[in-house]
């Protein structure tokens, strides 16, 4: 019997330029492994026959592609437009496709009316029946996964990806018990933090073939006591493995806290910590529900100095677009990172994404401006401004923004941290490439955000001309579906 044959694939979005390689070599220090593909790689029994493809990477030719008997695709909410492309290809050619992930989860109905079978929640659970099931000709229409026990996680399929990638990838843990409002991540994964196996975590480590990695939990440490145990246990065991790998982390910045920590974390190969600080503000902390901090009256510059001086990178991530933001706000975060310390800065917009409370404040409020879906998916990258904001114009967003970044980017400052790393003895060649990375990225930034401002305009005008014309009384037809369906 022939292997059934199950192509996987991670669309791109074609208005993203930070992402292309084709734009930048040094985007290759922002561009992540597909892990969750290679996850169900790993999950998928001997008899299929498996290929990934990553069209962040390469777009390939589908039509000069030998027709898989499966097609599997992933999707964050930003890719769903070009996921939609994929899937209509493969299904005109009588070709089930299967989409999971996030946005699947939260916009169920929406991503049902484009595929044949939509997984919802974690796949570890389900993914082995999809299969059986489509071997047979019987796939369902929907298999919920929910939330995976991590003894069942299997490996990642480091082998499938021959891609040109700065990191590796690897999950540890799932979940995340900080509930911030603008988050997915406990609508999809939980506020239980749940970790996988140390043993199993450390040879998985061990398989990646990249010297970086990039361990994609979205809070590694945890918050709690026992969580901090089991960290510095992970960090003792690959400290033990001597695997030769360095890693960056998402972590909260309680890991300043501890000493024995930050020792063995460095140890075990940490060469940088992503931290969202969100808000130069307590009252924009507040809004966003992370408090957290503030916690003890925390010196926040102390709390980086103290994670730097174990030779670990800081990128400060910030939000701009709070209620409590007004015009200066770009400057103000810009002067606030620099003030912490931080060796790289993420400024990023407000966006309400599926699922998450901020979704559903903003939908009621009817301040979500891109709401033409699918299509306006694709500017829900973090990157564009989607909603109204209290105290900022569209176009005063985008500005505040690029503020933000020529101020921290300016390249003097870019050079000076650059030197300030090889001083500290903090990876200064990632310190560098990643700040000439955003630089290079501010001119396409500005392009993008002004074809948005233009379009935007113009969808305006068009919805103005259409009021006027319309009958002063009209007649409401109960049976028309909305453009977008909130779970």
């Amino acid at each position: 019997m022939n292997a059934m044959r199950l192509l996987l694939v991670n669309p791109s979005n074609p208005i993203v330029s930070i992402v292309r390689l084709g734009e930048s070599r040094w985007n290759r220090y922002r561009v992540w492994q597909p892990l969750s593909l290679m996850a169900l790689a790993g999950l998928t029994p001997p008899e299929w026959e498996v290929t990934l493809l990553d069209e962040n990477i390469s777009v390939p030719h589908y039509d000069e592609m030998r027709p898989p008997d499966l097609v599997g695709i992933t999707a964050f909410t930003s890719q769903a437009p070009r996921a939609y492309e994929v899937a209509a290809h493969f299904r005109r050619l009588g070709v089930p496709v299967v989409m999971g992930g996030i946005h699947a989860t939260m916009c169920l109905d929406e991503v049902t009316r484009h595929v044949d079978s939509v997984v919802t929640g974690e796949a570890d659970a389900v993914w082995p029946q999809v299969l059986a099931d489509a071997a047979g000709g019987r796939i369902k229409a929907r298999y919920d996964g929910g939330l995976a026990d991590m003894g069942a996680v299997r490996p990642a399929r480091h082998d499938l990806l021959t891609g040109d990638y700065a990191f590796g990838a690897i999950q540890t843990t799932r979940g995340c018990p900080m509930n911030c409002t603008f988050c997915s991540v406990t609508a999809f994964n939980g506020t239980r933090y749940r970790q996988r196996s140390i043993p199993d975590v450390v040879r998985e480590f061990a398989s990646i073939r990249e010297k970086r990695v990039l361990v994609v939990d979205d809070n590694l440490i945890g918050t709690r006591a026992d969580h901090i145990e089991r960290a510095k246990d992970l960090f003792r065991a690959l400290a033990a493995a001597n695997l030769g790998k360095e890693w960056v982390a998402q972590a909260t910045i309680n890991i300043a806290d501890d000493e024995e920590l930050l020792t063995l974390a460095a140890r075990a190969g940490c060469a940088g910590v992503f931290i969202g600080f969100e808000s130069p503000t307590a009252e924009g902390l507040s809004e966003v529900g992370k408090r957290f901090n503030l916690l003890k009256g925390r010196n926040l510059a102390a709390s980086v100095a103290r994670i730097q001086r174990h030779h670990i990178l800081v990128v400060g991530s910030f939000i701009i677009g709070l209620d409590v933001d007004t015009p200066g706000i770009g400057r103000r975060t810009a002067e606030a990172a620099r003030e912490y310390g931080v060796d790289n800065l993420n400024a990023l917009f407000l966006t309400p994404l599926p699922g998450t409370q901020l979704w559903d404040q903003m939908n009621a409020d009817d301040r979500i401006i891109l709401d033409t879906f699918p299509h306006d998916w694709q500017y829900y990258t973090l990157t564009f401004p989607v909603a109204r904001f209290a105290h900022l114009t569209q176009d005063q967003a985008i500005e505040e923004m690029l503020s933000c970044d020529r101020h921290f980017y300016a390249l003097p400052r870019i050079l000076g941290r650059a030197l300030m790393s090889v001083w500290h003895r903090r990876q200064p060649l990632i310190a560098l490439f990643g700040g000439l990375s955003y630089r290079r990225n501010l001119a396409l930034n500005q392009e993008a955000c002004a074809r948005l401002s233009r379009m935007c305009a113009e969808r305006n005008a068009e919805r103005n001309a259409e009021r006027q014309t319309e009958p002063a009384i009209r007649i409401p037809v109960e049976s028309a579906q909305p453009a977008f369906s909130r779970l």
